[in-house]
C-alpha cells in the first residue's frame, strides 16, 4: 500500500499559488491513474485507487500547509503505511523554477509544511518530490502570490513529470531508479 500526499492550502484563494504546487502534482497523478478525490478522512481529501494490484491512497491535507504533518500522521496510522511507501510532493523555493528533485530523506529545509511532516513522523527518512518554484523577495508573499501565466508554463511540464514519477514508484520501481530517471534540472 502506498500513500501519496500533496502539500497545499485548501481555500480557493490559494488554488493558483506556488504553495499549492503539491496539490497540483497529486491532481495530475489522479488524472493519470483515473482516480477521484471523493472522500474526507484524517483531515484530508483523499482518492483511492489500485496500481498493479497495490492499493494507493492519494491525499491533500486540509490542515493548511504548516500543519500538514498532522493529517499525514493520522493517515499513516489509520492505514499502517510503512514510511518507505509514503511520498510527499511540495513546492521548494530553494530550487530554480521548473526543477524536480526527488530525495529519500532530509530535513524540512526552509519549508514549514515539510518541517511539520518530519516533526510529526519523527523521521527525516521520508521520500519527497520537490518542485522548484524559485523565489523573489519576501518568501511568504511570494509563495502565496498568484502564479503568472509564464511561470505556469514553466511549472506545468514539471508537475506532469512529477506525476509520472509517482506512477513509476507506485508501479513498484525502486525509488533509486525513479530518482535517476526523473530528477530534472
Amino acid at each position: 500500500m502506498y500513500l501519496i500526499v500533496g502539500l497545499g492550502n485548501p481555500d480557493a484563494k490559494y488554488q493558483n499559488t506556488f504553495h499549492n504546487v503539491g496539490f497540483r502534482c497529486v491532481d495530475e497523478f489522479c488524472r493519470l491513474c483515473d482516480a477521484k478525490f471523493d472522500k474526507g478522512e484524517c483531515r484530508a481529501i483523499t482518492a483511492h485507487t489500485r496500481i498493479n494490484g497495490e492499493k494507493v491512497i492519494i491525499a491533500k491535507p486540509i490542515t493548511y500547509m504548516n500543519l500538514s504533518g498532522e493529517s499525514i500522521w493520522e493517515l499513516v496510522l489509520k492505514y499502517k503505511i510503512p514510511v518507505g511507501n509514503l511520498v510527499v510532493c511540495y513546492d521548494d523555493a530553494d530550487l530554480p523554477i521548473g526543477n524536480l528533485r526527488i530525495r529519500t530523506k532530509g530535513s524540512g529545509g526552509t519549508h514549514n509544511g515539510m518541517k511539520n511532516v518530519v516533526h510529526c513522523l519523527k523521521t527525516e527518512d521520508v521520500v519527497r518530490m520537490r518542485v522548484g518554484i524559485g523565489h523573489d523577495g519576501d518568501m511568504r508573499e511570494y509563495v502565496l502570490a498568484q502564479i503568472s501565466q509564464q511561470d505556469n508554463q514553466t511549472l506545468q511540464p514539471t508537475i506532469e513529470l512529477c506525476a509520472k514519477a509517482l506512477m513509476e514508484f507506485c508501479s513498484g520501481t525502486p525509488i533509486e531508479k525513479v530518482m535517476g530517471q526523473f530528477n530534472k534540472r
